[in-house]
């Protein structure tokens, strides 16, 4: 998550934002607090870390297919999960 998907979850009402200026749609300018912003991306970093870190899909069914699902999960997913667990960045 970056930081304007972080402050349009913090600020539903926010429509725009220019540079670090955010607008809701009368264009009147929304406060926001940059903390809380940065807190929601980084409580939220895990999430493309691990994305990055996964097989590729074709590559994951086919493990699958040859190895069965508890395979799988112990051999590709889990030391993903372990290595970038929720909450780490």
């Amino acid at each position: 998550m970056n930081k304007y998907e972080a402050m349009r979850k913090l600020h539903p009402n926010i429509i725009t934002i220019r540079g670090d200026i955010a607008y809701d749609e009368n264009e009147q300018i929304v406060s926001y607090d940059e903390v809380a912003v940065q807190a929601v991306v980084d409580a939220n970093a895990y999430k493309e870390a691990r994305a990055k870190a996964y097989a590729p899909l074709a590559e994951q069914l086919d493990y699958i297919y040859h190895n069965g699902i508890e395979a799988w999960k112990t051999d590709m997913i889990n030391p993903v999960k372990t290595k970038y667990p929720k909450g780490s960045a």
